[in-house]
């Protein structure tokens, strides 16, 4: 619920609380001393959701844009009258929880202020990033979240076209495009930094590292994640509620995967930073189209009438290009779903046919301890496996010389293609 104030101009008194007694409001009016054009401050308190109609009705009666308007939070109101009136905005409106258009504008306006704070804390969140990377830590990737300010501006971007605010608009598209780049130039400066200090090992595979590697395959399943944080942040947008931990998730989409490109930058691994790079591409693209639909579906247009068919056909631009580019950016998604896919089954199949060749004779005493699969490096769609590992437990003083060429047999027959089989043995004694 919200408490409003609002100055009346001289006039207008009598229109401004006749609207309100229409709406059936309970209202305070107070005489205004100031001197100036107005003649008395309205207090009034509010269901959230009926801000903005009862300011539209105001207008309508000649309350004009200079008439200093405050909404405020309110914590309780004791009023048979106001119970009425939030059982029928309920009603009419269906969602009690949603805020007014001039709330939401300042709310997004807020969230992407301080260019300053912005710039700073996105290069800590970067750089604390990309140290979690090298470190390997979970724990310390999911802090540099905690603390990234990634949510403001896809959001001011989403409410700057739906409510045809072109600044907003572009503020938030801009500081989108300087957050990313900042995030991946903090993270290849710190890399390049800790590689020439020797502060990591000389030798180090950063493919090895599981938190590099888990970004640089993104699939379909990235996709939803990027969408679904679009949809949260527009919705506790919309409500009101605070952005603080949904601005961690929009940070999961963003801040590692823009690490990573930065790591592989600044290890000279065209790879990574190129499967990275599509990874945030499609994140960034997919948070603005799920808040810009969003914010849309909800119902919040421009203020003048004669100007919502232009918001309407801008939005309805910005949502097909957006879709168009991911759509682009899918059939990448889709080669690494696919080969992702093939690799699991080609993964299986290895599997398989070695446990098979191992129960028949003479390999019946032996016991398969593991199968390691290697493909080449890269993603690459239908690419079979070029190296099976097969490590083998026998009995001791056991020897099968034949056990690799049958093995590479049938798994050439089985994969359709050409597999170089290693095969390791360890004596396993059984008591």
């Amino acid at each position: 619920m919200r408490l409003v104030q609002v100055t009346i101009p001289a006039g207008k008194r009598d229109a401004v609380l006749r609207t309100l007694d229409d709406e059936g409001v309970d209202y305070v009016v107070t005489e205004e001393a100031s001197g100036r054009e107005y003649t008395a401050v309205v207090y009034f308190p509010l269901p959230t959701n009926a801000v903005e109609p009862v300011l539209a009705s105001l207008r309508d009666v000649g309350l004009g844009e200079d008439a200093y308007t405050v909404v405020l939070d309110a914590e309780t109101v004791i009023s048979r009258h106001f119970d009425q009136l939030e059982a029928e905005y309920a009603e009419e409106n269906g969602s009690e929880d949603r805020i007014a258009r001039e709330e939401l504008k300042t709310k997004a306006e807020e969230l992407a202020s301080s260019t300053t704070t912005y710039v700073l804390m996105t290069v800590v969140s970067a750089v604390i990033a990309t140290a979690g990377l090298l470190l390997d830590s979970p724990a310390t990737v999911v802090g540099s979240m905690v603390i990234a300010p990634l949510i403001g501006p896809a959001m001011a971007a989403s409410v700057g076209s739906v409510i045809d605010d072109a600044k907003l608009f572009t503020r938030g598209v801009w500081m989108q495009f300087l957050g990313v780049g900042l995030a991946v130039a903090a993270a290849a400066v710190f890399t390049f930094a800790v590689r020439t200090l020797h502060l990591v090992p000389p030798g180090l595979d950063i493919l090895s590292l599981k938190q590099v590697s888990e970004r640089l395959s993104p699939d379909f399943l990235s996709l939803a994640v990027a969408l679904g944080a679009g949809v949260a942040g527009a919705i506790s947008l919309t409500t009101g509620v605070s952005s603080a931990l949904v601005g961690v998730m929009i940070a999961v989409a963003l801040i590692p995967p823009a690490a990573t490109v930065g790591v592989g930058i600044a290890y000279g691994a065209p790879a990574i930073a190129f499967g990275s790079g599509i990874l945030v591409l499609v994140n960034v693209l997919s948070i603005n189209l799920a808040a810009l639909a969003i914010f849309w579906l909800s119902g919040y247009r421009p203020e003048d009438w004669f100007r919502r068919s232009e918001a309407r056909a801008t939005t309805f631009k910005r949502i097909g290009a957006l879709v168009a580019a991911i759509a682009v950016l899918s059939v990448f998604l889709g080669g690494v779903t696919l080969s992702s896919y093939e690799h699991a089954t080609d993964r299986q199949t290895v599997h398989d046919e070695v446990g098979a060749a191992l129960t028949e004779q003479p390999y019946a005493d032996t016991t398969l301890i593991s199968t390691d699969v290697s493909f080449a490096d890269g993603i690459i769609v239908n690419q079979p496996p070029e190296r099976v590992v097969v490590t083998v437990g026998v009995p001791p003083g056991e020897t099968y010389p034949g056990l690799a060429g049958e093995l590479d047999r049938r798994l050439d027959a089985a994969l359709g293609s050409d597999v170089t089989v290693e095969v390791r043995f360890v004596d396993v004694e059984t008591s």
